[in-house]
């Protein structure tokens, strides 16, 4: 496995940028899984986010560390779809939670995994990276 993707599949934090109604980026700090050169967002239909992703599937995103050296990041920009079927969203969820709770039997990941009815899948077209 390349840096890049080690990287990705290790990190914690993506940021993903989606547009608005009126054209206008908004950007989120999300937890995510990449898996088989895709990124997976568990959230809420309800969110900014995915409701923007179902009107415009263009996203970007970024994910870097590093403040004094290493500084590493890989940005991208990519396709989205959103899943909705409940069988799948669960099963991808629960294995995005599992990377930042102990147990998903945790109070808190329940409480995320029961209010989680899609996922957004990214399939990344453009990708660069940057190591200092």
């Amino acid at each position: 496995m390349n840096r890049r993707d080690e990287f990705l599949k290790t990190q914690k934090i993506l940021h993903l940028t989606t547009i608005g109604n009126n054209k206008t980026p908004h950007i989120v700090p999300v937890w995510y899984m990449y898996s088989l050169k895709k990124i997976y967002i568990g959230t809420n239909t309800k969110t900014q986010k995915a409701k923007n992703v179902k009107k415009n599937n263009k996203v970007a995103f970024c994910v870097d560390v590093g403040v004094n050296s290493p500084i590493y990041g890989v940005m991208g920009q990519g396709n989205a779809n959103i899943i909705l079927e409940n069988k799948k969203v669960k099963q991808i969820a629960k294995k995005i939670l599992s990377r930042y709770f102990k147990s998903i039997q945790n109070k808190s990941a329940i409480e995320l995994l029961d209010n989680t009815d899609c996922i957004i899948e990214i399939i990344p077209e453009k990708l660069s990276v940057w190591s200092y």
